[in-house]
């Protein structure tokens, strides 16, 4: 038993340096990949976000109770983007 642990051991020993190696690099290219795929999510879920319109809207209140008075549960999700209710602020004092 203890031969063949010894034999075993005389094999795999070569091995162990370049599966090491291999097995590292492969954790720092996911790792790598797994950031490279986060931001690029974050990026295009923020430029989604951009396009919602209703703080512009003259019927955005600005208020968590009542976002916006025509569609309230629309307001500032991406259901709001083609709003057909959209109405651009003519004087911001006014507001």
């Amino acid at each position: 038993m203890l031969q063949l642990l010894s034999y075993l051991i005389h094999f795999i020993q070569p091995l162990i340096i370049p599966i090491c190696f291999l097995s590292a690099w492969a954790l720092i290219l996911l790792v790598a990949w797994s950031l490279w795929t986060a931001t690029r999510d974050t990026v295009s879920r923020a430029q989604e976000m951009h396009q919602i319109p209703c703080t512009g809207c003259q019927y955005f209140t600005n208020d968590y109770h009542l976002k916006c008075t025509v569609r309230p549960s629309v307001a500032n999700t991406e259901e709001a983007i083609n709003c057909l209710d959209y109405q651009p602020k003519t004087n911001p004092m006014l507001y």
